[in-house]
């Protein structure tokens, strides 16, 4: 995760990844678009914070939260 940012937010094709972005943009959750939205509707995900009109992101503590939870899941 050495390319992910320490703080600030992160747009979702950081998080979920961008194969056809050139070039590729490797995901810390690799999950389809539907899926995360998902996972957002229910409450597994964080929910987002809109910093425009056309900009929805999510805070880097709370994904880097998530992942430390799914990362757990898995081990267990």
């Amino acid at each position: 995760m050495s390319y992910f940012p320490e703080s600030g937010y992160v747009r979702l094709r950081q998080i979920i990844g961008d194969p056809k972005a050139s070039p590729p943009v490797p995901g810390v959750i690799p999950v389809s678009r539907s899926l995360w939205w998902e996972w957002v509707k229910t409450g597994k995900a964080p929910k987002p914070h809109k910093l425009g009109p056309k900009i929805t992101a999510w805070r880097v503590s709370d994904i880097r939260r998530l992942i430390d939870e799914l990362a757990e899941q898995e081990a267990a």
